[in-house]
């Protein structure tokens, strides 16, 4: 009967209660929107890691071995392509005996037979857009069809799965027997671990910014017009009702809204869902039907979020006792002590000190995460003192009457003005931290080399002997730097292998290997003196040196520029010469003095400007990468910044987009919050009017009170992320880059969320008018 009653009561209790069941209605609902569309993201991402990893097979043996010696077997070799930077799945494959059956690949009916091939639909959409030359002839034949969503991560996926004859599959390096596919999940693949977990990571950092300004808002909410129920609650005790059933009446009210709040938000979800798939997390789109919540989440949200707001309206009721006389005996809170900004202290001292020591050493993570929740934690915590010494010095100093009025409020209840923004710093904090990294790790990145590295290719084929794949003997070097040549506006460096390397020294070594330290058995490659004066980031020999010895490994396998960076020159006029006899010969396509010389091609640097040079090269380079088995892809240095770049600008977004959400939600909140507290100071503000006070000044009143924690609070969060974000950028100690401030989308959502935030305040100001009306003026 009491619930029934709490019910009746929020139906029927009149127009403000109307109000206030749409006004909670209407916060919760924000707020399930923004939650549920986490949730959907983190299911597709789910979902697209769970898919099975067919490129992580790996071979039974050998090729030679495998020519019809095995039954159902298939000749495999996997790697990766490019095309203006996009990665694209390359796997060649060819059955060798076509009556046995064969092993599946997900998404493709049956392995292409030669001359025959299967794309993705989106590169198939490419090659069609593209002349030949460019990317259509490096898969040779027919297609066959197209690959299926099974073997996709999303729609935007290139993948080509070739078939061939098992000679030509032979002749390549890298070649395997394969008699089963892998079927385990993408996520499981070793190489996929570090990135699988960095992204876990990040929408766990998602979840903490979404759901803390959630719940305050929920709070909040159920906290509205707090002190009206209160006087509400003391009749119904007058007429008989115990404490207890004046916790449940308030529970009901409260689920009430939230359970509205909820249903409306699972249908505002719906409507926003097809924009979602459009959102690239991972750097590509996830198929629309995956990026939905399951039926048990949609449970838990519309189940948990009434419980919880049940469960907020009692506890805010816990420092008031209702007797039938009336709301009597609450409660103050003290005032916050200075000791809560020693968490935040802690944080930042922790994360700038211990965890990033400097000197190039690698960051300690656990002292890293510590520092972090640290400072999140003592964000949180040090907000209510912050606003009471800013209301305190308000005070102090000012002779207005609206922010005298207002920093009197915030100074006797700072813990109740900074709840209802907990969640912008969390947001702004994340939002800084990360716009403050990624601006100066991308131009570091295109400042590698001052820059002239961006459109130089690297085509690595057997640079070590610890590397994949095979150096071209010299007739194939000679043959690939010619056809090279042949391009308009190219220019080459062959890096040619040392005939012979002496090997390493027992430990421990004479000194670290670096820049400063040059051990003979490092030096494995050779390079013409007169091809790397075209290359001048790379150095440069002394006087009279036709060709020297250095170590090109890191230049050539690096995925990171800012290491490559760290590492230039490479040559220097100190750097010992090649041995005699090991000439080079000029490599701008005439390999004749090369190829006498008997020295192997190891890798080639390409600077071609022309982007349709740059990619018809790519594919004339094809067939010797196949044949090399090198797994590395042809890229310029941009391309493999890019790379980078796009994890890094995904990030930024994310982060970006929790800080617009959370921005959003809080903003709903401050309304609530704003609304709650013009509807419990009615009368005094009426008497006010009445005494002469503006309306003006009233208002002025209410957006002083809510306007200062907002700024107060993004401005110590924002400080807080740029303290993060300086330790980071030291530790990648990036050299040679211009400075590099968050960009515009930073400040535009920061600033714009905030103004938003605090026009939403604004539209609850009408709202004073009509409550403090002189003829509403009652004496009770």
């Amino acid at each position: 009967m009491t619930f029934w009653l709490g019910l009746r009561l929020s139906l029927r209790g009149g127009r403000e209660a109307a109000v206030r069941l749409a006004l909670v209605a209407a916060a919760v609902a924000m707020g399930v929107t923004v939650l549920l569309s986490t949730v959907a993201l983190f299911n597709a991402f789910r979902v697209t890691a769970e898919r099975p990893c067919w490129e992580c097979t790996t071979g039974s043996a050998p090729a030679g071995w495998a020519l019809g010696a095995t039954q159902g077997a298939v000749l495999w070799n996997h790697r990766q392509d490019s095309y203006a930077g996009r990665p694209v799945e390359r796997l060649d494959v060819a059955v060798l005996d076509p009556a046995a059956p064969a092993p599946a690949v997900p998404g493709v009916p049956a392995l292409p037979a030669a001359g025959r091939f299967y794309v993705s639909p989106a590169l198939a959409e490419l090659m069609a857009a593209v002349p030949r030359e460019q990317l259509a002839d490096r898969f040779p034949g027919a297609r066959a069809g197209l690959v299926g969503r099974a073997a996709l991560s999303g729609p935007d996926d290139l993948v080509a799965v070739v078939g061939r004859t098992p000679g030509e599959l032979a002749g390549m390096a890298g070649t395997v027997a394969v008699d089963t596919v892998a079927a385990f999940p993408a996520a499981q693949d070793p190489a996929a671990d570090d990135l699988t977990a960095l992204y876990e990571h990040g929408f766990g950092i998602a979840a903490i910014g979404l759901i803390v300004p959630l719940l305050v808002l929920v709070g909040t909410a159920t906290r509205l017009a707090a002190a009206r129920r209160e006087a509400r609650f003391a009749a119904v005790r007058l007429a008989g009702a115990t404490a207890r059933q004046i916790n449940a009446i308030a529970s009901a009210d409260a689920a009430l809204g939230a359970l509205l709040g909820a249903l409306a938000g699972v249908a505002l979800f719906q409507a926003v869902r097809p924009a979602l798939a459009g959102v690239a997390i991972t750097g590509s789109r996830f198929f629309p039907d995956v990026v939905a919540p399951t039926a048990p989440q949609y449970a838990i949200v519309v189940v948990g979020v009434p419980l919880a707001a049940a469960v907020a309206a009692v506890w805010s009721l816990r420092r008031v006792r209702i007797t039938p006389l009336g709301a009597a005996r609450r409660t103050r809170a003290s005032a916050p002590g200075w000791w809560r900004v020693l968490p935040l202290l802690a944080g930042l001292g922790l994360f700038a000190g211990p965890a990033f020591a400097g000197g190039g050493r690698e960051p300690n993570p656990l002292l890293a995460d510590a520092g972090l929740a640290l400072i999140m934690v003592g964000l949180m915590v040090a907000g209510p003192w912050l606003t009471m010494l800013a209301a305190r010095l308000a005070a102090r100093l000012t002779r207005g009457a609206a922010t005298l009025l207002a920093a009197r409020r915030l100074a006797a209840e700072p813990k109740a003005a900074f709840r209802s923004v907990n969640g912008i710093v969390l947001a702004v904090f994340i939002g800084t931290a990360v716009a403050g990294i990624v601006p100066a790790v991308v131009s570091g990145q295109l400042a590698a080399g001052g820059g002239t590295l961006n459109e130089v290719m690297r085509v690595p084929f057997g640079y070590a002997d610890a590397a994949p794949g095979r150096p071209l003997p010299p007739g194939e070097a000679g043959e690939l730097l010619a056809e090279v040549g042949a391009h308009p506006g190219v220019t080459v460096l062959p890096i040619y292998r040392r005939a012979a390397t002496q090997d390493p020294p027992a430990a421990p070594l004479p000194c670290d290997p670096g820049p400063g330290c040059r051990l003979d058995f490092m030096l494995g490659h050779v390079v013409s003196c007169d091809d790397l004066a075209r290359f001048p980031a790379l150095g440069a020999c002394a006087p009279g040196v036709r060709a020297v010895t250095a170590d090109f490994n890191r230049l050539l396998t690096s995925d990171n520029l800012l290491s490559v960076d760290r590492n230039l020159p490479i040559v220097d006029p100190t750097s010992p010469a090649a041995p005699a006899g090991n000439g080079t010969g000029t490599g701008s396509g005439k390999a004749g003095a090369a190829a006498s010389d008997g020295l192997s091609l190891a890798a080639v640097l390409i600077r071609a400007d022309d982007p349709a040079v740059r990619e018809r090269i790519r594919t004339s380079l094809t067939p010797y990468v196949a044949r090399s088995g090198s797994a590395e892809t042809p890229l310029t240095f941009a391309e493999v910044a890019r790379f980078r770049e796009v994890l890094l600008d995904q990030v930024e977004r994310v982060a970006l987009a929790i800080v617009t959400l959370t921005l959003l939600v809080a903003g709903c909140g401050l309304l609530v919050a704003v609304a709650g507290g013009v509807v419990e100071r009615r009368q005094p503000f009426t008497l006010l009017r009445l005494s002469g006070t503006p309306t003006r000044t009233l208002s002025l009143v209410v957006v002083l009170e809510t306007a200062v924690p907002v700024l107060l609070a993004a401005l110590v969060a924002a400080a807080a992320g740029f303290g993060v974000a300086g330790p980071v950028i030291d530790q990648l100690a990036i050299k040679s880059a211009p400075a590099a401030l968050p960009g515009a989308g930073y400040l535009l959502t920061v600033g714009g969320g905030l103004l938003a935030a605090l026009l939403i305040v604004l539209a609850g100001l009408p709202l004073l008018r009509r409550v403090t009306a002189p003829d509403n003026a009652r004496f009770e």
